[in-house]
């Protein structure tokens, strides 16, 4: 069975990011997403168009058909007070380069960095990690299945389905943020765009 609309495929892969391994997915706990379904990056998804399991892929996306090119636009304070949860600062999470993860007003999850702690504010990088990045992936097909009508509509994962936060199933502490135990994404800094 070749990969097309609507097909599950598992597969492995290896993301090289400027001469380092970033993210890789085995055998034994491959990415699975429903192809066509716009859960990949369009370029990857393309890529793997046609292949069937057993195939082995190999290709490089470039920053513009990846995560696009750094935007010095998307570096800027918040208030401070957007980390309180019941009238107390999380200090916890306002660290130098910890990534969080928000909600924005659209109620999607989008990372960003902190990049500085100052008295009253943080100065936050809302550019995807992967941003300005050429990514190298290769990889093998494990699997192609036909996607049950179940997952067609909740998606393979439940990801089409309403979710309250992140959907890992805590509480959310109300102040947009999710917690740092939900672990739903597959892996911090994945390039392939795909999230548990």
């Amino acid at each position: 069975m070749n990969i097309e609309k609507n097909k599950v495929v598992a597969l492995t892969y290896e993301l090289t990011v400027e001469g380092k391994v970033a993210d890789k997915a085995t055998e034994e706990a491959p990415l699975d997403y429903i192809h066509g379904n716009h859960m990949l990056l369009p370029k990857f998804e393309a890529e793997l168009e046609g292949k069937k399991p057993g195939d082995e892929f190999a290709f490089t996306l470039t920053p513009e058909e990846g995560y696009g090119v750094h935007d010095p636009k998307l570096r800027f304070d918040i208030p401070k007070s957007t980390f309180e949860v019941d009238g107390a600062l999380r200090e916890d999470l306002l660290v130098v380069g910890a990534v969080i993860p928000l909600l924005n007003s659209s109620g999607q999850v989008i990372q960003a960095q902190i990049m500085e702690v100052k008295e009253d504010a943080v100065n936050m990088d809302f550019n995807h990690p992967m941003a300005g990045k050429t990514l190298d992936f290769k990889g093998k097909i494990v699997s192609v299945r036909d996607a049950t009508e179940a997952e067609l509509k909740n998606g393979l994962h439940g990801e089409f389905l309403p979710q309250d936060d992140c959907g890992c199933g805590h509480e959310g502490c109300g102040c947009g943020h999710h917690h740092d135990d939900c672990d739903h994404h597959h892996g911090d800094d994945c390039g392939c765009g795909h999230c548990h």
